[in-house]
């Protein structure tokens, strides 16, 4: 278990990529805190998933990041249960619409969620991590934050920012450390399409055009964006951000590190 002894804070965990993120953690035995707004059902199932995976111990904490005294406040309640040895910012929002008809109010939460509450998580994490000479910050971006789609303005401009974000900190931290203790590494993992619910809505709509075949209606989704025309799946998502988690990688800091089947290259 390679993250035997390690305690691991993933924002935005009780479904989607956070969840696939806790999981593929769990399974190599961390501690998992999971954090998000959900139903007391949603989180039970999430909690249940992550310790039936093989968590050594699991908690929840329901707040919302826009909310930064809530969010120092939820800090301070988790770090006093034990040192947070990993953070996976995940959390995030979309709404698409034009910059003309981009709600200001929109423009705001995504921004705040979306960007603002990585550097809060972070400021207030950091700290404890370079203390000990070893930390794992891992940052969910999007291929939105190398590349731009139009009507995501506030997302996209979100997104590029945690790249920012990512390297800034990675720059501060690198030298956090050694070898033999792991370091202090930042960075980010930019998905393209991946199968979560939020998208289910629009695979079943291609699905229905393509007589109910899946494969061709998920290939038709992607036809123009995604060259593989495959979608990853969030474990798949968590199984990268389980190796940037260990001691190989040590020296992999400030990467943007893109799964979206070619997307970003074209």
């Amino acid at each position: 278990m390679s993250l035997k002894g390690r305690r691991a804070f993933i924002t935005g965990s009780f479904q989607g990529i956070g969840l696939g993120i806790a999981t593929a953690m769990a399974r190599e035995g961390a501690s998992i805190v999971l954090h998000g707004l959900a139903d007391a059902e949603t989180v039970a199932k999430a909690q249940k998933q992550v310790m039936d995976a093989g968590a050594a111990a699991v908690e929840s904490h329901v707040s919302d990041l826009r909310d930064v005294n809530a969010t120092e406040e939820l800090i301070a309640k988790i770090l006093a249960n034990g040192p947070v040895d990993i953070l996976c910012n995940n959390a995030g929002i979309q709404h698409t619409a034009t910059i003309e008809e981009m709600p200001r109010e929109k423009w705001n939460d995504i921004i705040a969620i979306n960007l603002t509450s990585f550097f809060d998580t972070m400021r207030l994490l950091l700290p404890q991590m370079k203390e000990r000479g070893y930390g794992r910050v891992i940052n969910t971006a999007s291929v939105h934050g190398l590349v731009a789609s139009a009507a995501k303005a506030p997302y996209v401009s979100a997104k590029h920012g945690v790249v920012g974000l990512t390297k800034v900190a990675a720059l501060e931290y690198a030298s956090v450390g050694s070898s033999q203790s792991g370091g202090v590494t930042i960075n980010a993992i930019c998905p393209g399409w991946v199968e979560t619910a939020l998208i289910e809505p629009q695979i079943q709509a291609r699905v229905d055009k393509h007589n109910g075949d899946r494969v061709a209606g998920i290939a038709d989704l992607l036809s123009e964006k995604q060259p593989s025309r495959r979608m990853s799946t969030p474990d798949e998502i968590g199984q990268l951000a389980v190796f940037l988690c260990s001691h190989a990688a040590h020296n992999i800091t400030g990467a943007a590190i893109p799964v979206d089947g070619g997307w970003t290259v074209q």
